[in-house]
């Protein structure tokens, strides 16, 4: 929007009385008063929840294949919380949730890892070896 430009000096009788009272050459524009209304819109914005990552298809895979003590069941209820969340707009919640089955994802696919590189040691060096 560009500003509008008031003259300094009018050429009404209102200028001429405040000259008249006293005012100085230099503080005439101060002595009118203008009034300048600037119309104001609401925008409203929404948080962008498409950049909450929800996990899904990780907590699924968990789930299905490395239910490690059940963590991959965790992790894929935290997911669809996330998905809720997200749906009714409450980023800070789907933020914390995603937080939270990212952790249980993590935990769930590490643990079954090392557990099937367990076995596949011990299946190659049995213990009867030693």
């Amino acid at each position: 929007m560009a500003p509008t430009l008031f003259p300094m000096e009018s050429k009404g009788s209102k200028t001429d009385s405040v000259r008249a009272a006293g005012a100085p050459q230099a503080c005439k524009h101060l002595a009118e008063k203008k009034t300048m209304t600037n119309p104001t819109a609401v925008i409203e914005v929404y948080p962008d929840t498409t950049e909450v990552n929800d996990y899904y298809l990780w907590s699924i895979f968990n789930f299905v294949y490395l239910n490690f003590c059940c963590l991959g069941f965790i992790a894929l209820a935290y997911s669809l919380k996330v998905r809720d969340k997200k749906l009714l707009n409450d980023l800070n919640g789907a933020v914390e949730d995603a937080k939270t089955a990212r952790l249980f994802n993590i935990t769930s696919s590490a643990l079954a890892a090392s557990c099937i590189i367990l076995v596949f040691i011990f299946l190659r060096y049995p213990l009867t070896d030693y």
